[in-house]
């Protein structure tokens, strides 16, 4: 697939549209990070985007998770340009520096893995204000937000507050959800830093 994404390329969930935003917007030698990196396909796309020019910070708490996404980089020839950290997302200022054209929320729990284990309001909101403020002009964040599990809704509440409190002069932020999908499906909220 090319850079852009193929024409027929579905949008149907939050992923998928979040691919799409960071596919207009992320440029070889750009910065990245993953801040959940769950089975490593957001992980893999940004490395792919940013090039071997480029760097990716990967995070997850799961050692699964980020042997997932070690491997599958690993097999798709692109672990040279990324960084793993098997650590909360709450960490990232520790170890990304600024100018990021592109970090990646993908909320809930890992896909295949314990659901019990989950990201919580508190650390996502810690790290969400850590990339907003490492973000370059005309830089993305693109959160996937799943509210179909126990602690969803309150995750998602308190990351609509957060995006909601961004200065308007500073920060674009949207929230976009299908129409014809049920209450409780994935849905995705973008932001975009304009100074």
């Amino acid at each position: 697939m090319n850079k852009k994404g193929s024409k027929n390329e579905s949008l149907r969930g939050a992923v998928p549209l979040s691919h799409f935003f960071l596919r207009q917007r992320v440029q070889p030698g750009d910065l990245a990070l993953d801040a959940t990196c769950g089975n490593g396909l957001d992980t893999l796309l940004l490395a792919e985007l940013v090039g071997e020019g480029g760097r990716v910070w990967g995070f997850d708490v799961q050692p699964c998770a980020i042997s997932a996404t070690k491997a599958l980089l690993e097999r798709e020839g692109r672990s040279g340009n990324v960084e793993l950290f098997e650590t909360s997302h709450e960490r990232v200022s520790e170890h990304v520096p600024a100018g990021l054209a592109a970090a990646v929320f993908n909320l809930g729990y890992l896909p295949g893995g314990e659901c019990s284990l989950v990201t919580s309001p508190e650390t996502t909101v810690s790290a969400l204000t850590q990339a907003a403020a490492l973000l370059k002009k005309g830089g993305l964040i693109v959160i996937s937000l799943y509210t179909g599990h126990e602690g969803g809704p309150q995750e998602a509440f308190a990351v609509e507050g957060w995006g909601a409190s961004l200065d308007p002069r500073e920060y674009n932020v949207w929230r976009s959800r299908q129409l014809n999908r049920p209450d409780t499906a994935p849905y995705l909220v973008l932001v975009e830093r304009v100074r």
